[in-house]
């Protein structure tokens, strides 16, 4: 396979792929694009390769800029930005879990927490409470591994389910 047939078929898959950890695909295809690209790119360069609009482009790798996967950048003599991204995947991995964290579990946690003052005592009422109290729960056990995972370096992270599987 030739590179440039890897590289689109990387790009259709992290496009894919980038809409189950909460972004759009055009999203995920200028961060793979980015991710496999050896120099930094203009936005004619991404709308070029990727067929898509200015304003997708703009949007997008505003979007990516928020999420700390993609940095701004410049090349001597030329007036245009330049885009790269973050190629540690280890820190990519980190930045959209804490992201993921900010903009899906806290607000759960809150919406939870104001759910559980209900102002009945009646059977029915109590259950929801204590529905809802469980799933508070299940998901700030979920939330603190998560967090642990984030603050762990690759290799300890990697050793320890190493350890785990043996």
């Amino acid at each position: 396979m030739k590179f440039t047939e890897a590289q689109q078929e990387f790009i259709q898959l992290w496009g894919n792929f980038g809409s189950q950890w909460g972004i759009n695909k055009t999203m995920a295809q200028i961060h793979a694009l980015l991710l496999t690209s050896e120099h930094a790119l203009s936005t004619d360069d991404i709308m070029e390769t990727l067929e898509i609009s200015r304003g997708g482009v703009n949007t997008n790798i505003r979007e990516l800029i928020v999420w700390n996967l993609v940095y701004k950048t410049g090349k001597p003599g030329d007036r245009k930005e330049f885009f790269v991204a973050e190629k540690d995947i280890w820190e990519v991995a980190k930045r959209i879990t804490r992201e993921r964290q900010r903009r899906e579990i806290e607000p759960l946690m809150h919406h939870l927490n104001r759910l559980k003052n209900v102002d009945e005592a009646d059977r029915q009422s109590l259950d929801f409470v204590k529905t809802v109290t469980d799933i508070e729960r299940l998901v700030g056990k979920m939330n603190k591994a998560s967090e642990t995972i984030m603050k762990m370096e690759e290799n300890a992270f990697f050793g320890s389910i190493i350890r785990l599987l043996k």
